[in-house]
C-alpha cells in the first residue's frame, strides 16, 4: 500500500498549505495530494513542492471560495465558461506540479434537474478530452449528504453511468471509503464492483473522519487488504482529520503492518 498525505486535512498545526509540504516530508511521506491552493501563486506552490522532494499525486479543481461553500460549478448551467477557465488553470498547476490526477468537483445544487445532469455530463466530457491531451486523469467523487448537504454528486450508480457513457480512460471514479460507507455501505461487494472504474482511493473513519484506526464503523485492517486483493495498487490518499496531533496519529500505519 502507498499512502499520500492530504495537505488540506493533515498538518493543520500550521495554517499555510505550502508549509505543510515540508511537514509531510519530515513525517516520512513520499507523496501528497491537495485541494486547490487558494491564495498562493503557482511559483510558490511549485517551490514548496520541489523543496520538499515529494511527489504530487492529485490536486482538486479550482472551485471558487470554499469558505463560502463553493465546491465547483461542473453541474451548474450557465457557468460552462467558468468551469472551462477553472479547468485550464488547474491543468497548468497539475502540469507544473507533475500531478497526474485532478479531482473534478461537481458543486452544490438545491434541487437537481435534468439540465443539471446534462451540464455535468457535458462538462465532464469536455474535461476528459482536455485531460487526455495532457495525460492526466480526471476523477469524480460521490460525496455523502451528511458531510456536504446539497452536493450534486452523491450517487455511485449515476457516477458510473456517466463514466461509462463518456467512455474515456481519462475520466474515472474517486473512491473515498468514508463516503462509500455513508452512501451505500456493503463495502466488500461495492469495492469489488467499483474497482475497475477507480482512478484514486481515499480513506477516513466513519463517522468522525479521523484516522482509520479510531473508533468507528469501518474495519480498515480488512478494507485495505480487500482493496489490494481487488486489484488496487495505486496511491491511497489520507483525507482524514487527525484526532489530535497529525504525527502522533500516524502510528496506525505501522500498527497495520505498513510503512510510508
Amino acid at each position: 500500500m502507498k499512502f499520500c498525505a492530504n495537505l488540506s486535512f493533515m498538518f493543520t498545526e500550521v495554517s499555510s498549505i505550502i508549509e505543510r509540504y515540508a511537514l509531510a516530508k519530515e513525517a516520512g511521506f513520499k507523496a501528497v495530494e491537495t485541494g486547490f491552493p487558494f491564495g498562493y501563486t503557482l511559483e510558490q506552490v511549485k517551490l514548496a513542492k520541489e523543496n520538499s522532494g515529494l511527489e504530487q499525486i492529485l490536486i482538486n479543481l479550482r472551485t471558487g471560495d470554499v469558505s463560502k461553500g463553493e465546491l465547483g460549478v461542473t453541474a451548474i448551467p450557465g457557468k460552462e465558461h467558468e468551469f472551462k477557465d477553472s479547468l485550464k488553470v488547474t491543468i497548468e498547476f497539475a502540469k507544473t506540479l507533475k500531478a497526474k490526477k485532478i479531482h473534478i468537483m461537481a458543486g452544490k445544487v438545491d434541487s437537481p434537474t435534468p439540465e443539471n445532469w446534462q451540464t455535468y455530463e457535458n462538462n465532464l466530457k469536455y474535461a476528459a478530452e482536455q485531460l487526455q491531451q495532457e495525460n492526466i486523469v480526471g476523477v469524480i467523487e460521490p460525496i455523502n449528504q451528511h458531510s456536504v448537504p446539497k452536493y450534486f454528486m452523491s450517487d455511485y450508480g449515476k457516477a458510473i453511468e456517466i463514466i461509462k457513457r463518456i467512455n474515456n480512460p481519462h475520466l474515472k471514479l474517486m473512491l473515498d471509503v468514508f463516503h462509500l460507507q455513508q452512501i451505500s455501505g456493503d463495502l466488500s461487494h461495492n469495492i469489488t464492483d467499483l474497482i475497475k472504474y477507480v482512478g484514486h482511493v481515499q480513506v477516513a473513519q466513519v463517522p468522525n473522519r479521523n484516522e482509520p484506526d479510531t473508533f468507528g464503523e469501518i474495519n480498515y485492517t480488512y478494507i485495505l487488504k480487500h482493496l489490494e486483493s481487488s486489484g488496487y495498487h495505486d496511491w491511497i490518499g489520507l483525507e482524514y482529520k487527525p484526532a489530535s496531533n497529525t504525527n502522533d496519529g500516524l502510528k496506525w500505519i505501522k500498527s497495520y503492518g505498513y510503512s510510508l
